[in-house]
């Protein structure tokens, strides 16, 4: 019997990762720094949101909004953990891109011999 696959946007995916990799420092800001250093692409702070929203929906992330932040703008930072479904998520999405990716040979070096 074959297990119907759920597909998730690249975006969404790329933030499934931040979320994992930052643990319990991920907030909008931290996860946007991740998003953009595991990328090489500047993305805009309300670029993330929306995503993120769907992920929530879809049950695979959870938020929680810390305490009234002392800083600039005094407002509260809201957490983002992945849920056991979105952990799940992340780990058949791991499988499925080892999966793909298995018997390729190095692009890189495909592409500079042209």
């Amino acid at each position: 019997m074959r297990r119907e696959m759920t597909y998730l946007s690249r975006i969404e995916e790329i933030l499934l990762l931040a979320i994992w990799k930052l643990k319990e420092n991920a907030y909008g800001i931290a996860i946007r720094r991740q998003v953009e250093k595991d990328t090489g692409i500047s993305w805009l702070s309300e670029a993330i949101y929306a995503p993120l929203s769907r992920l929530k929906d879809k049950g695979y992330v959870t938020s929680i909004k810390a305490q009234r932040s002392t800083e600039k703008g005094g407002r509260p930072r809201i957490y983002y953990q992945l849920s056991p479904s979105g952990l799940g998520k992340l780990a058949s999405l791991q499988k499925v891109n080892q999966s793909l990716w298995e018997g390729v040979p190095d692009l890189k070096k495909a592409a500079e011999n042209g």
